[in-house]
């Protein structure tokens, strides 16, 4: 139904950190439930701990078991700044709509926050600012432009000039915008105590179980499994991450790898607030700080091919980032304690699709995350739920398999 993709390589530095297990049950037999969810990461868990809460019965099943796939490759830079600048989306898909997915995207990773607090999860979540540093896609004077289309849009945005940039931040650029409300956090932590309060609220987890064929009618979604049982649905949620199924239609999709390195422990080291850092360049570098005082550093990023080619790159890859991490922050030391790879899905515009598959109004999928997957992510559980429990969200068209 799905190609096997290896979803990361490597030893990504969340593995440093102790997430809660997950328990998982054996599927012995047939079973029913209001919502099937194909997919327990970070998305499915977002989407579980949403349909469960609204007092939906949910079962979720995952070929290799919670945690277990791509969500352990994030850095997890929770950002509401999409990676399609502002005034390159607005072309795109039309200022409107550009400035809705924008404003939509600072409202998710709000509702995120309030959402973690809410729940009591453990993820060691902090709010921070971010620089958006002046690149070969946005110089200077493109990112004044930007800073000033954000705020037209009613988004705050600072543009800062080298010198402020340098006395703030210590970093030697042209300019950068300086933004505030972002998050960080550890996704393993996140994913693992949205699926416990999923577990409380009775919601049923099977793994390892793959689904292996769908079929769907007017009332109800039969998903057949590779241990032999059928699970019958009034509704499916396919959140599959990039490992798509052949039941989701072509889209202006495709799969790009991009690699990571994580630091020592080194606090006295950081750079002033923590800030989350990234580039107006194509491929753009991002880091951040862990809660301990670690620095993760991605980028690099290039389509993928193959996981036989992905893999090997990872020593050579490390050695770009961190020489990229030292000239652009040459206190820290940027000898790498961790490196890894992972991939994602993207699409042209940079936006996701979400909803209901087109012919198929019983089945949704999330899919094309790109460098917000986890901001989409929260997306996906506010429309996906509104749709199951038959409410219309005011932005599922921006998102939807059907837009133009």
């Amino acid at each position: 139904m799905a190609r096997k993709l290896d979803l990361r390589s490597g030893r990504p530095v969340w593995f440093a950190y102790r997430a809660p297990s997950v328990p998982t049950e054996k599927l012995t037999r047939d079973v029913k439930t209001d919502v099937l969810i194909v997919g327990m990461g970070i998305s499915g868990a977002m989407a579980t701990e949403t349909l469960a809460g609204a007092g939906h019965s949910v079962i979720c099943i995952d070929r290799r078991g919670p945690l277990l796939g791509s969500t352990a490759a994030t850095t997890a830079l929770v950002q509401f700044e999409l990676d399609q600048p502002l005034t390159k989306l607005s072309p795109m898909v039309g200022k409107a709509d550009a400035g809705q997915a924008w404003r939509r995207s600072r409202l998710a990773v709000s509702n995120l926050g309030g959402r973690i607090a809410e729940l009591g999860i453990d993820c060691r979540l902090t709010s921070s600012p971010s620089l958006y540093l002046a690149g070969d896609v946005l110089d200077p004077s493109a990112l004044r432009d930007e800073a000033e289309a954000r705020r037209q849009v009613g988004i705050g945005a600072s543009y800062l000039t080298r010198k402020v940039l340098a006395d703030e931040f210590g970093i030697d650029r042209a300019g950068a915008i300086l933004s505030h409300g972002n998050l960080a956090l550890d996704p393993r932590k996140l994913t693992a105590g949205l699926l416990l309060k999923s577990l409380q609220r009775k919601a049923r987890f099977y793994a390892p179980v793959q689904a292996t064929a769908i079929e769907d009618s007017r009332d109800q979604v039969a998903v057949a499994t590779s241990l032999g049982p059928t699970i019958t649905a009034r509704h499916l949620v396919l959140a599959t991450g990039y490992e798509l199924t052949d039941i989701i239609p072509k889209t202006a999709h495709s799969v790009v790898s991009t690699w990571a390195i994580a630091t020592a422990p080194q606090p006295k080291n950081i750079w002033p607030r923590a800030v989350l850092i990234w580039e107006a360049s194509e491929p753009y570098l991002y880091l951040r700080a862990t809660a301990d005082g670690r620095v993760v550093c991605g980028g690099e990023d290039e389509g993928f091919t193959d996981e036989a080619r992905r893999d090997p790159l990872i020593a050579d890859k490390a050695k770009r980032l961190a020489k990229k991490l030292h000239r652009l922050l040459p206190r820290l030391d940027v000898r790498p304690e961790f490196a890894w790879t992972g991939s994602f899905g993207t699409t042209s515009t940079g936006m996701p699709y979400i909803g209901a598959l087109p012919c198929h109004p019983r089945i949704h999928a999330v899919m094309g995350y790109g460098g917000n997957g986890i901001t989409f992510s929260q997306i996906a559980s506010e429309i996906v739920a509104s749709a199951i429990g038959g409410i219309e969200d005011s932005d599922a068209k921006l998102f939807s398999f059907s837009r133009s």
